[in-house]
């Protein structure tokens, strides 16, 4: 239970209005409506005050977990020594605004990136077919390739602007943080109240991405020599970016909550697995940047030395676990 239920739960058994708790605590009652919200957090002084009004002790208020029953048995916790850098409720607002704004432009550039051929593809199709919509392959190739370009210039500017929005805030991916009191019950609450968006944007995203097929069989299928599987191939791919689309941007923002919290992929375990991993990744994909290169340029078959990328991404995988299982032993 965080700090906002708990002031309901005490101010309902004592059978007051929030007008009554503000009058006896010197406030307003929009201040006791905010915290109850998960809005805003009492001062220190106010929480000492509620604890006396109350009948509790500070520690029931501000620790998440706590119950009454549990405060006589709670003998104080063991810290960290490892320095932690802390999060006011200012900042954690702040860092999930800035989130929430970038969420959706962030994903748009990786959706134009995967949209980025699609011309191309079409044009070029048009210049090899033969029922009456032939083009000449320059004119396709003139303008297939500007488009193309185009749309992966405004897909990096994207990256790199909202990127470096969000790079103040990199230290929450990688250093071990504690959150101020009362933050981690309004970051938690508001993580639950957009699990079930979530959960249906996920669904959502999945599956389009898994149908995005399904217009290229229907084209080969009706018209295997024509323009239909090239119109299905287009089909796909504008699927398959509405469904990354709609992957990446909840995913950013749910990952805000998770990094806030040190959950999942973010807890202090994690940080501390990755940070030893650094030396290892930089070496690896340097090496396999140098094989590819190497391998590209002495044989010139680029249109088949793109398989490296796929194979060394699944052994990367490996990489890791043998790194992890040799530290562990």
């Amino acid at each position: 239970m965080i700090l906002a239920d708990k002031i309901i739960d005490l101010r309902k058994k004592n059978g007051w209005s929030q007008e009554e708790l503000a009058s006896q605590l010197g406030v307003s009652r929009q201040s006791v409506s905010k915290w109850e919200s998960a809005a805003s957090i009492p001062d220190l002084d106010k929480i000492i005050r509620l604890s006396k009004i109350f009948g509790v002790s500070t520690d029931y208020l501000l620790k998440d977990s706590m119950e009454p029953e549990d405060e006589e048995a709670d003998t104080g916790s063991a810290f960290d020594e490892e320095p932690v850098r802390s999060v006011s409720l200012e900042e954690a607002h702040a860092y999930l605004n800035i989130l929430q704004a970038s969420a959706g432009k962030i994903a748009l550039g990786v959706s134009l990136c995967i949209l980025s051929p699609a011309a191309l593809i079409l044009l070029g199709g048009l210049s090899d077919y033969e029922g009456g919509y032939m083009i000449p392959e320059a004119i396709a190739l003139g303008v297939g390739m500007p488009l193309l370009f185009i749309l992966i210039a405004i897909a990096v500017s994207l990256f790199i602007f909202f990127g470096k929005r969000l790079e103040p805030y990199d230290y929450l991916e990688k250093e071990p943080i504690e959150l101020s009191y009362g933050v981690e019950g309004v970051v938690k609450k508001q993580k639950e109240q957009y699990e079930s968006v979530h959960s249906m944007t996920l669904v959502v995203g999945v599956a389009l991405c898994i149908t995005s097929i399904i217009p290229l069989f229907i084209g080969g299928a009706l018209d295997e020599e024509g323009m239909l599987p090239v119109i299905g191939l287009d089909l796909g791919l504008i699927l398959a970016a509405l469904g990354v689309f709609f992957l990446v941007r909840t995913c950013i923002r749910f990952g805000g909550f998770e990094r806030l919290l040190e959950e999942g992929d973010y807890s202090r375990a994690h940080k501390l697995e990755e940070k030893r991993n650094d030396a290892i990744d930089t070496v690896y994909w340097c090496i396999v940047t140098a094989v590819y290169l190497g391998w590209s340029f002495y044989t010139m078959e680029w249109h088949r030395t793109w398989i490296i990328w796929p194979c060394a991404g699944v052994l990367f995988g490996a990489v890791r676990g043998i790194s992890s299982l040799i530290r562990k032993n």
